[in-house]
């Protein structure tokens, strides 16, 4: 394996020990030894890779959303409609296998909030998501289509958040999903 794959691979690793703290703990639970020791590297390794935990973060914030991304492109390629069903689906995190990386992505909304190159990443995987879906309902032919490329962004958003503290549960935050774009495609 060269050094440059190492190295991604070393990344790639603590990205996923941030994620399992972060999850378990939330972001006030990741620590650098803590990092280290679920990663299986040594502190200096996490160190050479991250010259802040600042740094880290905002690494693993981009590791997150590009696997969200990824999920959602994997998954086009069908009838419009279904697509863009598809596509918030994935964006909401509403399913079990999601629920960790639920937790984690809205600890890293809550860290944003006060933290500028956390705000920033987040900005960026906003706009890259409010486009893609832009896409999609532009593919639908229904008016305002940035407008409702927001909207839907904030409901699955919205709807990540009302499930993870219990407010609704799986099915009806789906069910009412499903009831919104069962009015925009109307």
């Amino acid at each position: 394996m060269s050094r440059d794959s190492d190295r991604e691979d070393r990344r790639r690793r603590i990205a996923e020990a941030v994620c399992a703290l972060a999850d378990e703990h939330g972001m006030d639970g990741v620590t650098l030894r803590d990092v280290a020791t679920r990663a299986d590297v040594s502190m200096g390794a996490v160190q050479r890779c991250f010259r802040t935990k600042d740094e880290m973060l905002v690494f693993v914030l981009r590791h997150v959303g590009t696997r969200v991304t990824e999920r959602v492109q994997d998954g086009l390629g069908g009838a419009p409609t279904g697509d863009l069903a598809h596509a918030v689906g994935e964006i909401a995190l509403l399913g079990d296998e999601h629920r960790t990386e639920a937790r984690v992505w809205l600890a890293f909304v809550a860290r944003a909030a006060v933290s500028p190159p956390l705000a920033e990443v987040l900005r960026g995987s906003y706009r890259e998501l409010t486009s893609l879906i832009e896409r999609l309902v532009i593919a639908l032919g229904v008016p305002d289509a940035r407008v409702e490329a927001q909207a839907l962004l904030a409901l699955a958003d919205g709807l990540t958040t009302h499930v993870l503290v219990g407010h609704l549960d799986q099915d009806a935050a789906t069910k009412i999903l499903r009831a919104y774009l069962a009015q925009l495609t109307a």
